[in-house]
């Protein structure tokens, strides 16, 4: 199969043509020619207003539904959204049914993605049924396919049992997530504790309970060594400490969600469930020392923390209503209304060395992983961009930039 992109602008850093306009020919998945004009009679042309292409975006944390939670989405439609998001590469959390503890599970979700676009780097579980009582086999889920190791949402509660995966884990050169979250320390209620919360009476999270998590986490890398990354930190505490971490040398990496790079504690302000997520929309002071934190690099990659739940789980009263938000669609445009357009890309490319995953740069005999995308255009996201079976999103009727094409990679491609 032959593919010829025309007049594309590539953006890639590590290439010898960033910023130039070519043309690409990719020849049964590898890139065959770059050059100023390419005849392409024999190939499948693919032409785009203001036609930007960059090396294949990744996101850290994603959930779909399917093994059993189907209707909330399945991997088919899960990974169609994300290829069409822009997204060649995804991290899956493990938050299945049953979860992802065991080689076969893991083995299923590789199998799944094996000739689409997107592909799955899947998280298996630290600990067996994500109970944070006994390890899983680590080395046997890494094996099948396994990037990392966390129990979805959950912190690792035992130190002991967290030393010891590190400990462990140094062999495989494996990665250890810990979600910053003392759950001793208010509750699991998707709102932080401040002004909105004591002004409507919401039971909340004190940023306490992420600061306590975060510093018995380090202490604890700090003894046994190892590679922790510490998943969607909400707080300009949770900065600080991090910043700290990777002073003393640290292997600590971290990740902030694009919500709370967004919104503030205030949209909860009318009981608005949409809002209602993990790790909970915090103070306008947080938010700015988050995106300043992106921008020096103490926060290593940003998310768009995808988490589709079907109708009935979100539609009801405010206190009983599930957290989360899809976000896979807005990801692109949202960033590109937040920062500048090589440091969105910057973003969107980056953790694949974090997690282990393949990475590919833009030249002549290199494997075509690839994103395009146009960066300019203003407008607003509305539910009919939303391509996921939930449509549970937070973002819906904020202002966007630039439009996202699709993908090319795995000898595939999805493109609109």
């Amino acid at each position: 199969m032959k593919i010829l992109l025309k007049k594309a602008t590539l953006i890639d850093p590590k290439s010898a043509f960033h910023y130039s306009t070519k043309d690409i020919l990719i020849t049964n998945g590898i890139i065959t020619a770059i050059e100023d004009t390419i005849d392409g009679e024999a190939a499948e042309m693919i032409t785009r207003n203001n036609l930007h292409v960059s090396r294949g975006w990744f996101d850290s944390s994603i959930c779909f539904g399917e093994p059993g939670y189907e209707e909330r989405e399945t991997l088919d439609n899960g990974l169609s959204t994300a290829g069409l998001s822009g997204f060649s590469q995804i991290a899956l959390n493990p938050n299945t049914n049953p979860v992802i503890d065991n080689q076969s599970a893991v083995y299923f979700l590789k199998q799944a993605a094996s000739n689409t676009a997107t592909q799955i780097a899947p998280i298996a579980s630290f600990s067996k049924k994500q109970e944070g009582k006994q390890l899983t086999e680590l080395y046997d889920l890494q094996q099948s396919g396994a990037i990392a190791y966390g129990d979805y949402k959950k912190p690792i509660e035992n130190a002991e049992l967290l030393k010891i995966g590190l400990q462990y884990a140094q062999r495989l050169n494996g990665l250890i997530l810990s979600t910053p979250a003392d759950r001793n320390v208010g509750n699991k209620s998707g709102v932080h504790e401040g002004k909105v919360s004591t002004r409507n009476g919401l039971s909340a999270t004190p940023t306490l309970s992420e600061t306590l998590q975060i510093q018995r986490d380090l202490a604890v890398l700090e003894y046994s060594g190892g590679k922790l990354h510490i998943p969607c930190i909400s707080s300009a505490e949770a900065v600080e400490l991090i910043r700290n971490g990777k002073k003393k040398g640290l292997q600590v990496t971290c990740s902030v969600a694009l919500a709370n790079l967004v919104f503030t504690e205030n949209e909860l302000s009318d009981f608005n469930s949409i809002f209602k997520l993990e790790p909970p929309l915090r103070t306008d002071n947080d938010r700015t020392e988050l995106r300043q934190a992106v921008v020096d690099g103490t926060i290593d990659l940003v998310t768009s923390n995808h988490e589709p739940l079907n109708v009935e789980l979100k539609h009801l009263e405010f206190e009983y209503a599930t957290s989360g938000t899809v976000g896979l669609e807005a990801m692109f445009g949202i960033l590109s209304t937040l920062f500048p357009m090589e440091k969105v890309i910057s973003i969107l490319t980056k953790g694949k060395d974090i997690f282990g995953v393949k990475d590919q740069t833009i030249e002549v005999g290199q494997e075509a992983n690839l994103t395009l995308f146009n960066p300019n255009g203003s407008a607003v996201f509305k539910e009919t961009d939303l391509i996921s079976t939930s449509k549970n999103c937070a973002f819906i009727n904020s202002p966007i930039e630039g439009t996202v094409y699709g993908i090319i990679n795995n000898s595939q491609f999805t493109i609109k």
